[in-house]
């Protein structure tokens, strides 16, 4: 008897830790149950909005006008006289060119139109054949040609006014490719930006522009198209549009950052708060969780402006859409979730 009571003690001690494990783990099932709860969302609803269709290009400013200064015939530097940086006006002399081969070309010239003189008196009386007489008139007519270009690229003038930009020799240097100087205007400047084919039809000539300079903060300075380029580029569905600025007071120089707006009217767009607008990391991508019947979808969209707390929205997300504004760190794809006020 007592060994039957020993043996029963024994499965009663062996069973009952299967019990307490069994119980143990349904209510580890059921924390774990309560745990999985549905993440909690705040909904708005996006809208039509007429939006005004604003577009922002970046540019480098470029002189309206810009002229290399350089002699056509073959003439040593006697003196330069401007430095980098110097204003310039229009017909003032920049450089003197030596004389002397111009001399000896007058001297040369001098001693060819007696020849000449002497040759037509006997061509005159029959002492000169005319091939004699042609061959001495063209070449009494091509080195007084050649002097007179000499002479006339013996003073090299301004032919605008504005600024000289480049200086490339040195008095007595023998000019070679390169310019002597460069001379850029800053009355009026421009420059030239990309904008989409899709603007193609709207762009005009004439048309207004704002224009900021990255040195002058957010100070607004006015232009206006001045030229439509009449292709696109096949690459970048683009074309080149040119801008000009008055610039009476010179302010805005060659080489600046800038930035130019133009407005292309107005369209009907969805706008949504700020709030729903999830950027994607790493990738700059931008998306907005989209609620429908208990579930959210994850819509990448193309965001226009900045409309205050408001995004325009270009597309992925139609107006009256039910979109999520709190609550985006637990959600993803096809995730149902509760709705809270």
């Amino acid at each position: 008897m007592n060994d039957m009571k020993h043996c029963l003690k024994l499965v009663l001690i062996a069973v009952f830790p299967i019990f307490v494990i069994g119980c143990s783990g349904e209510k580890k099932d059921s924390d774990a149950q309560n745990q999985i709860e549905k993440p909690r969302v705040k909904l708005s609803e996006s809208r039509l909005q007429d939006v005004d269709q604003i577009e922002e290009y970046t540019a480098i400013v470029e002189s309206d006008i810009k002229n290399n200064i350089s002699s056509n015939s073959v003439m040593r530097i006697e003196k330069i006289n401007v430095e980098v940086g110097d204003m310039v006006r229009k017909g003032q002399v920049l450089v003197q060119m030596n004389t002397a081969m111009l001399q000896q070309l007058k001297l040369q010239i001098e001693n060819q139109r007696v020849e000449f003189n002497r040759i037509d008196e006997l061509y005159k009386v029959g002492g000169a054949s005319k091939s004699e007489w042609d061959n001495a008139k063209m070449l009494l007519d091509v080195n007084e040609t050649m002097y007179a270009n000499r002479l006339e690229n013996t003073q090299l003038l301004s032919p605008i006014s504005g600024v000289v930009t480049a200086r490339n020799y040195d008095n007595g240097d023998m000019p070679g490719n390169m310019p002597i100087l460069t001379i850029e205007s800053l009355s009026p400047v421009k420059m030239i930006i990309n904008v989409s084919e899709n603007y193609y039809p709207r762009v005009k000539k004439g048309m207004g522009a704002t224009v900021k300079l990255e040195v002058y903060g957010d100070e607004v300075f006015a232009g206006k198209v001045s030229l439509v380029y009449p292709t696109i580029n096949p690459t970048t569905h683009t074309f080149p549009v040119e801008i000009t600025l008055n610039n009476a007071n010179q302010r805005v120089r060659p080489g600046m950052f800038a930035r130019a707006t133009l407005t292309f009217g107005t369209e009907s767009r969805t706008v949504v708060p700020d709030q729903a607008v999830v950027k994607q990391m790493g990738a700059g991508d931008h998306y907005v969780y989209v609620y429908d019947n208990g579930k959210v979808s994850h819509n990448k969209v193309q965001l226009g402006r900045r409309l205050g707390d408001e995004y325009e929205v270009v597309s992925g997300v139609p107006a009256g859409a039910q979109v999520v504004v709190a609550g985006q760190n637990r959600l993803a794809d096809g995730v149902e979730v509760e709705v809270v006020k």
